[in-house]
């Protein structure tokens, strides 16, 4: 059975070769860079493929001018939409209405489960964030919210007690330590990788999304990131090591550039970074160009 793994990771461009600017040069990344032969994760090396792993500069611009935003980039991402084309503008952090009629009407999620594809938004979400939406002091960002309109209930802590959903950073640990669940799992990087392909059996689409990228960037944290990227590379790892990968399709892929130019506070225009890894993969990669070919792609790979 085909399946489609997304690990979306915020605010991830292709950046330049000096690591006292880019965090994805000064970090220790072997599984990421083993995947493409060691070649570095930057703008010099271009579109590089092998048989099974294909590195792909995406536009995130998408004809136009400006930064590119969060809920605009993400809207394309999924939905197959020129988001901001439709608008005329990039538009973020949070979708406002014209980018929530976008999602629902083309939301990849919805588009999945109506044809008997299930679909699946694997993050667990701790008790304060549904109470800051119920207040009105939150909304939801795009990627909650397209799973939302694909007719899935966000993950609550329950579902991270089962088993069934993951922590934004991986492990679970910040739920023990931060958010006082004292009773949560806690995995290694290792084991939460493994863990997402547990918890990917039963669905042909699932979404993880990792958000502290696009923040160590705002920061121009290059510590911070530098460890984080290493903990992302350490997850892959577990992911790799288990899964299925003759029919299975791995997207790492992200909405703009940020955290690869930390000398700036802000977006950059730099090509999204996007990374294709399966036994299938030549023929997905060879269509993602922008950030609105992705949910076509996923379409008919599942298909």
């Amino acid at each position: 059975m085909r399946r489609v793994l997304f690990l979306f990771l915020d605010g991830v461009g292709l950046g330049s070769d000096d690591p006292s600017v880019n965090p994805l040069v000064a970090a220790h990344l072997p599984t990421l860079r083993g995947l493409i032969d060691g070649q570095p994760l930057t703008a010099s090396t271009g579109q590089y493929s092998n048989a099974n792993a294909h590195l792909i500069p995406t536009d995130a611009c998408l004809g136009i001018a400006g930064r590119p935003q969060s809920a605009t980039g993400q809207t394309a991402i999924l939905t197959g939409i020129n988001a901001p084309a439709r608008l005329g503008t990039h538009h973020g952090p949070k979708p406002n209405q014209p980018v929530r009629d976008i999602l629902d009407e083309a939301s990849l999620f919805a588009q999945l489960n109506r044809s008997g594809r299930p679909s699946y938004f694997c993050n667990g979400y701790p008790q304060r964030y549904f109470d800051a939406v119920n207040r009105g002091r939150r909304l939801l960002s795009a990627v909650p919210y397209a799973a939302t309109v694909g007719g899935q209930g966000l993950l609550t802590a329950d579902d991270m007690r089962a088993g069934t959903a993951l922590s934004a950073n991986f492990t679970g640990e910040g739920w023990q330590t931060d958010l006082g669940y004292t009773d949560m799992p806690v995995y290694s990087l290792e084991e939460a990788g493994a863990k997402w392909w547990e918890i990917a059996q039963p669905y042909r689409f699932v979404f993880f999304e990792h958000w502290l990228t696009d923040m160590l960037g705002h920061r121009q944290d290059i510590p911070g990131a530098v460890d984080n990227l290493q903990r992302i590379d350490r997850f892959v790892a577990g992911l790799l090591a288990v899964a299925d990968w003759d029919e299975t399709l791995l997207i790492i892929g992200s909405d703009h550039g940020n955290v690869e130019d930390c000398s700036v506070r802000t977006h950059t225009t730099n090509p999204a970074l996007t990374l294709l890894y399966g036994k299938q993969s030549t023929q997905p990669a060879s269509r993602i160009r922008g950030l609105d070919d992705f949910a076509p792609m996923i379409l008919d790979y599942l298909a």
